[in-house]
């Protein structure tokens, strides 16, 4: 079995550091607008439901295009980063981690969304019975019952962003060290014709993949025989 390369490690750290940075982000971020999803009432929910969902069903080179374009030289957001003085996001680390976070939205949001509704409004009423404000009742009553929803949101958004490529090829190219992920890592093994070093690579990501399946399943099954 070819051993990995330097370059390759590389590849794998920065896959590890970018799912660890975007999934944090994704949980504060991802929070409010699960809550404020799960307790609405406003004609805007769906529609608001939809956009979180758009990265289920648009191919993710559609994604990465407009991102690339919203970030570039003329595009708004790069407007304003170069206003900013912080240059421009595409083919950088941290255009990696927004193009990761609109990519991954929806497989934060939805398990937390999921974990409030299921919360129920008893519980909501009996804090407010005892004198709870809104913060109080949020942080101790609404997010230990909702812990499960929130383990759940962070392994589907860690996972998924390890396995990202069209994306993450849009936006950060094939930077050796700076925007090089293992998927990308993947694609240029194999357009080389170097499949055992290619097997190595896909063979952690297939073993990565299952034992977060795994562990989701896990947790769904001793959750229904307590």
């Amino acid at each position: 079995m070819a051993a990995l390369s330097n370059a390759d490690w590389a590849a794998v750290w920065l896959t590890f550091k970018l799912a660890s940075v975007t999934t944090v982000i994704l949980l504060i971020v991802g929070t409010p607008i699960a809550w404020w999803l799960a307790r609405t009432r406003s004609r805007w929910k769906g529609v608001v439901g939809a956009v979180v969902a758009l990265p289920l069903v648009l191919p993710p080179t559609v994604l990465g295009f407009y991102l690339l374009v919203a970030m570039g030289p003329y595009g708004p957001v790069g407007q304003f980063t170069q206003w900013l003085g912080i240059g421009l996001l595409p083919f950088t680390f941290p255009g990696l981690v927004v193009g990761s976070v609109f990519y991954s939205l929806p497989f934060v949001v939805q398990p937390v969304q999921n974990a409030f509704e299921a919360v129920g409004e008893r519980m909501l009423e009996v804090a407010a019975t005892l004198r709870a404000n809104p913060w109080d009742t949020f942080f101790t009553v609404v997010l230990p019952l909702a812990k499960p929803g929130f383990i759940t949101a962070a392994i589907l958004g860690f996972a998924h962003t390890v396995g990202e490529f069209g994306v993450v090829l849009m936006i950060g190219g094939n930077i050796p060290e700076k925007t090089r992920v293992v998927s990308v890592a993947i694609y240029d093994h194999v357009e080389a014709l170097e499949y055992a070093e290619a097997h190595v690579l896909a063979g952690g990501m297939l073993l990565f993949s299952f034992v977060v399946l795994l562990a989701l399943y896990s947790r769904k099954g001793a959750s229904v025989w307590k």
